[in-house]
């Protein structure tokens, strides 16, 4: 779609309007119940996998530094390993690279995944089957299942334990506003004076 000057100065407007109203709508609550969730898994000496592809790769990467330094969890993320990742990609395909990555680590009742997506996958038209994968092994062993998500009709958002739903304001942006909140939410969380164990330098 091509803008104007005019158009463009609306969108941007616009773009920030659903932010105000994304942030005045989001699940509190759940946020404060996943944040009890994760003092729980600190104080068992769980560990945490974050799952993630395309952005929310990279956002995953970045909450594992957060939640390690300030909140002093171990967190891992399976994408941050390129060379394991592009080996089981091209020797057992892609639907499988979280599940033998989990399996390899050991996950256990102590530990949790946390997926953050847009969609959360979905098993009936095969989207993103390496995270409905992982959320089924996950539950195999008896490990928690937490996501931040943007669509609540995904595999994630039904099958976790706890799962933040990004509120859509426009579906047309789904995918810039779930994964602009998902560092948003998670933000929140380890700056949470419950979890929260170190000071920022900032």
């Amino acid at each position: 779609m091509n803008f104007t000057i005019e158009a463009a100065e609306d969108f941007s407007e616009q773009y920030f309007q659903e932010v105000i109203e994304i942030s005045k709508t989001i699940e509190i609550r759940k946020i404060d119940l996943l944040i009890s969730e994760l003092v729980s898994l600190r104080n068992d000496n769980g560990r945490l996998f974050f799952l993630g592809v395309g952005g929310s790769a990279g956002n995953a990467s970045h909450a594992v530094n957060d939640f390690r330094k300030l909140c002093l969890i171990e967190a891992y993320a399976p994408t941050d390993n390129v060379s394991e990742l592009t080996a089981r990609t091209n020797d057992e395909g892609w639907e499988t690279v979280f599940v033998e990555w989990l399996r390899t680590s050991k996950l256990g009742p102590k530990d949790a995944i946390f997926i953050l997506s847009v969609g959360g996958g979905n098993r009936a038209k095969n989207i993103s089957a390496n995270l409905t994968n992982a959320i089924d092994y996950t539950k195999k062993v008896g490990a928690k299942v937490f996501g931040i998500v943007g669509r609540a009709d995904g595999y994630t958002y039904s099958n976790a334990d706890v799962c933040i739903h990004i509120p859509t304001v426009n579906a047309a942006l789904i995918t810039p506003h779930s994964e602009a909140f998902q560092a948003v939410v998670w933000h929140c969380i380890v700056s949470h004076p419950l979890i929260k164990a170190n000071p920022t330098k900032w």
